[in-house]
């Protein structure tokens, strides 16, 4: 764990259960991508980069998830680097109790104000292509969160974030968090066309081809779908159709669990309500969802 994998020229990466990407474009200066889970994830990060005789200059986050912006005020605190993050991710890691309270949809209690969830606040700019360094691009990749940057090294190493989630991550969780499902199927397919040496995603090893695993990513979103339309047939509410999907996916039912699948489940319904495939149905004082046949 924390171990500095050289995958190009110049381009490396931290293992860690969040990935952090590094990349040397000058003769000591480094920028990282995503700044790691929590101060002590970020700690192993410098760690790694001050034993090769680097300075890092730069964080760029991918977005503003707590596993991969925590550590991003540890860094700033301890180097004096620049933080930044796409426009609206960099508003929720300056003001990082957005990110709770967006996801449980109400001011959080405290078991949601957690490292995991709730990460220190950092100042942070709007990414931008003139703040990048020499070396670096990148492309959206939205759905999974607000807004989510890909990068791309001049050793044409893709760092891809959350874009993607693994085999093993799907099959045990089934429901993996979405923001956006329209925006996120179509950064699938737009994952499919980039093309790199390596792609490495945030939570599972680096690929030499992202292909197949999209099209599971795809496949997998329209499974749930097609799961929610089937417990809405005969109309159900959303606390009901919530308990059905814990149920038939086996996952364990924690506050932080409810607020993370509540807010995908209520996301999946709002692209099927669009594509007229589930409709809500008003009785008295009481709202239901129903497939429309």
């Amino acid at each position: 764990m924390f171990e500095l994998h050289k995958v190009g020229e110049r381009t490396y990466y931290v293992e860690a259960p969040t990935n952090m990407g590094i990349y040397r474009y000058g003769e000591k200066e480094v920028c990282m991508i995503d700044g790691g889970s929590d101060s002590a994830a970020a700690r192993e990060a410098l760690s790694r980069i001050e034993e090769q005789g680097w300075t890092l200059k730069l964080v760029l986050n991918t977005h503003s998830h707590a596993d991969h912006s925590g550590g991003c005020a540890y860094l700033k605190e301890q180097t004096g680097c620049e933080v930044y993050a796409p426009k609206t991710e960099a508003s929720i890691i300056t003001s990082s109790l957005l990110n709770p309270t967006y996801l449980y949809g109400g001011y959080p209690m405290s078991e949601l104000r957690t490292k995991f969830l709730y990460m220190q606040p950092c100042e942070c700019g709007a990414l931008s292509a003139e703040i990048l360094p020499k070396g670096i691009e990148y492309v959206m990749l939205n759905g999974h969160s607000f807004e989510m940057a890909a990068f791309k090294t001049s050793d044409d190493v893709w760092f891809i974030a959350d874009a993607v989630m693994s085999v093993e991550t799907l099959t045990k969780y089934k429901i993996s968090f979405l923001y956006d499902i329209a925006e996120h199927l179509r950064s699938l397919e737009r994952l499919k066309t980039l093309e790199g040496k390596l792609f490495i995603p945030s939570h599972s090893k680096p690929l030499e081809d992202v292909t197949e695993l999209a099209d599971y990513n795809r496949r997998s979103v329209i499974e749930v779908a097609d799961s929610i339309k089937e417990l809405c047939r005969g109309g159900i509410s959303l606390d009901g159709l919530l308990e059905k999907l814990f149920q038939l996916y086996n996952i364990r039912l924690y506050l932080t669990q409810y607020a993370l699948v509540g807010c995908t489940t209520r996301s999946y319904l709002a692209w099927l309500y669009e594509r007229n495939e589930v409709r809500p149905v008003f009785e008295g004082t009481s709202l239901t969802w129903k497939t429309v046949e």
